[in-house]
């Protein structure tokens, strides 16, 4: 559901997937505004009524909504309450954008998918390099989910420069 902003929205929507004999599936609440993420705990309550329930943070609105500074502290946040909630996060919003559409990764988009290892899906753009993309993220994936879980790190034995990897 995009541009969801109050239990009240999750209540709504709730109620026409019933009239639509739509009981069954589940829902993601897109999570791109300021109101959206203040009231995230009240509509994960809501939306726990259904049998699945996920949240995608919109990382490009939720920057213009919040700003820029403030965009590290949201994710962070989103994630923590998420993970207490045993709720599935979508990363989203140009991840690995450049190298997708022009075949070079910025710095700081490594550190962003890096970064994503903490939630269960990471959302790529289409784009002409998208395979290239999808290949570079599987191995930061890879090699992060030997560090850390979502937000616990596991502590494992370190490899410093161990045979070129």
């Amino acid at each position: 559901m995009s541009f969801v902003n109050s239990a009240h929205d999750v209540t709504l929507l709730d109620e026409a997937l019933s009239r639509v004999k739509g009981d069954h599936l589940g829902i993601v609440l897109k999570i791109e505004t300021r109101r959206g993420f203040e009231n995230l705990p009240s509509m994960l309550l809501t939306a726990m009524r259904r049998p699945k329930v996920g949240v995608m943070i919109a990382r490009g609105d939720l920057a213009v909504e919040c700003g820029y500074e403030r965009l590290a502290e949201v994710q962070e946040e989103i994630l923590s309450v998420c993970e207490a909630s045993h709720v599935p996060v979508i990363w989203a919003t140009q991840v690995l954008e450049n190298l997708a559409q022009k075949g070079m990764p910025s710095r700081a988009e490594i550190s962003d998918a890096v970064m994503a290892h903490r939630a269960e899906c990471v959302m790529l753009n289409k784009g002409p390099h998208v395979i290239e993309a999808l290949g570079v993220l599987d191995s930061i994936l890879k090699r992060m989910e030997q560090h850390q879980t979502k937000k616990r790190a596991l502590l494992r034995a370190l490899r410093l420069a161990q045979n070129g990897r």
